[in-house]
């Protein structure tokens, strides 16, 4: 796991979920994680905000495999 504060991305949680996998959430208002920290399923990481710049608060989503950008509806309950 990595965790930092990247422009335009505000306060970004980026997950390496193996076989390739990543995930990126960016505009938080908190991370409840620090880089190297384990997470398991169902687990809170974070808390949404509008750190990357926007006017509302809200998550941004990226979902990767081997780089290349995953449509997240097919792995998030909503």
């Amino acid at each position: 796991m990595h965790t930092d504060w990247i422009r335009g991305w505000g306060n970004v949680i980026i997950i390496n979920h193996g076989g390739e996998y990543l995930s990126t959430y960016g505009n938080n208002s908190a991370l409840l994680k620090r880089a190297g920290d384990m997470v398991k399923a169902g687990e809170v990481i974070a808390s949404v905000g509008n750190t990357g710049g926007n006017e509302e608060s809200g998550l941004y989503l990226e979902l990767r495999h081997r780089g290349q950008p995953l449509d997240p509806a097919g792995w998030v309950k909503f």
